[in-house]
C-alpha cells in the first residue's frame, strides 16, 4: 500500500481550475519530486494534501485512510508535516522557540532530547543559533530551521516546497544534499515540488512533471532525466 495516494484531484480558485484530475503516489522510504513552471499548480497540490487548500473533486488518501475532508492540525497529527516555500518562521522567535512550534499537537511519543540532538546533529548552525531570533538568520539559515521544525515531530511524510527558492547556489547544493540524507540515511518520505528540476531530479526516486495543472509524464528520476522533451523543457536543453 502507498503511504499517500492522490486520486483525480481537482482544485479552483474562483473561476480558474489550478489542478486538474491529477492523480499520484508516494511510496514509503521514496522521495519524489513534481517538477513543473511556475504556475503549474505544484504548490497547491502540496498545499490540499496539507489541507490548506480545499478541493473540489478527487480523493486524498493517507496510510490508506481517505484525509480529503481532514483540517490541517488532523492531518499533522498523523505524521504530516510541510516545509513551506520561503520558511516562513516566526521572525522575532528564538531559532529554539520555532524548533517547538513543530512540537505542537503531536501523538507520537517523542523524547524531545534526543530530538534536538539528532536535529543539531543534522544542522550543527542551529546549535549555535539557538538562542538568536530567526530575523536575524541567513536564507539558507532559515531555511534548515524550517527543515528542522518539520522534522522535530518525526512525521512520516515530508512535504518540501520550493525550498531552493531564493538561495544561492551553495546553499541550494547544502539543502538538496540534507534531502537526500533525510531520504537515503534516515528513510524519511518526502514529497518535493521544485522548480529547480535538475537539482530535485538528482535526489528523486522518481518524478512526476506538471504542466498547467495536469501530469503529462512520469517515471524514475533517470527516466524523466533522460527524456528529450523534458531535457529541453526543464534540463537546459
Amino acid at each position: 500500500m502507498s503511504l499517500l495516494e492522490v486520486e483525480n484531484l481537482h482544485i479552483a480558485y474562483k473561476e480558474i481550475e489550478a489542478v486538474k484530475g491529477v492523480s499520484f503516489f508516494v511510496s514509503e522510504g521514496e522521495l519524489v519530486s513534481i517538477i513543473g513552471a511556475n504556475g503549474a499548480g505544484k504548490t497547491t497540490i502540496l498545499n490540499a494534501i496539507m489541507g490548506l487548500v480545499p478541493s473540489q473533486k478527487g480523493s486524498i488518501k493517507y496510510k490508506g485512510k481517505d484525509i480529503t475532508n481532514l483540517p490541517p492540525h488532523e492531518r499533522a497529527h498523523m505524521g504530516i508535516r510541510i516545509v513551506p516555500e520561503k520558511a516562513r518562521l516566526f521572525p522575532q522567535l528564538t531559532v529554539w522557540e520555532n524548533l517547538m512550534t513543530g512540537i505542537y499537537g503531536i501523538k507520537k511519543q517523542i523524547s524531545l532530547e534526543e530530538r534536538l540532538k539528532w536535529i543539531y546533529g543534522l544542522f550543527p548552525i542551529l546549535k549555535e543559533r539557538e538562542t538568536q531570533p530567526a530575523v536575524t538568520l541567513s536564507g539558507g539559515e532559515q531555511q534548515q530551521v524550517a527543515i528542522a521544525r518539520a522534522l522535530i515531530s518525526d512525521p512520516d511524510l515530508v512535504l518540501v516546497d520550493e525550498i531552493s527558492m531564493g538561495l544561492m547556489p551553495l546553499l541550494v547544493d547544502k539543502v538538496f544534499e540534507v534531502l537526500k540524507e533525510l531520504n537515503e540515511q534516515h528513510g524519511k518520505t518526502i514529497l518535493l515540488v521544485e522548480q529547480n528540476a535538475l537539482a530535485s531530479l538528482k535526489i528523486s526516486t522518481r518524478a512526476y512533471v506538471l504542466e498547467t495543472g495536469e501530469i503529462t509524464f512520469s517515471g524514475t528520476a533517470e527516466e524523466v532525466i533522460n527524456d528529450p522533451r523534458i531535457h529541453e523543457a526543464y534540463l537546459g536543453g
